[in-house]
């Protein structure tokens, strides 16, 4: 989401920046189109560092005995990414 909403920001600012030719009095048009794209390069960063630390790893461990009374030992590791994105 937060991927998204950083392209966004980005693209407006360039169209106040770069494609807009026209003057609001006590308003820098092009001053807003530059932070609205720090912004959203900042936030597309911060959206793509969350993406690469939602990914969990979950370690189960069991013991237990079979029915000829020996042991049985398993270890399961699963990694999964974030399923809500």
């Amino acid at each position: 989401m937060s991927i998204g909403t950083g392209i966004v920001l980005v693209v407006i600012g360039a169209i106040l920046t770069f494609a807009l030719d026209f003057q609001v009095e006590g308003v820098n048009i092009d001053l807003i189109g530059y932070i609205l794209m720090a912004a959203g390069a900042v936030t597309f960063i911060i959206g793509l560092v969350l993406m690469m630390r939602k990914r969990t790893s979950v370690t189960t461990v069991h013991n237990g005995t079979d029915g000829a009374n020996g042991s049985i030992s398993e270890r399961r590791t699963t990694t999964t990414p974030d399923e809500t994105i």
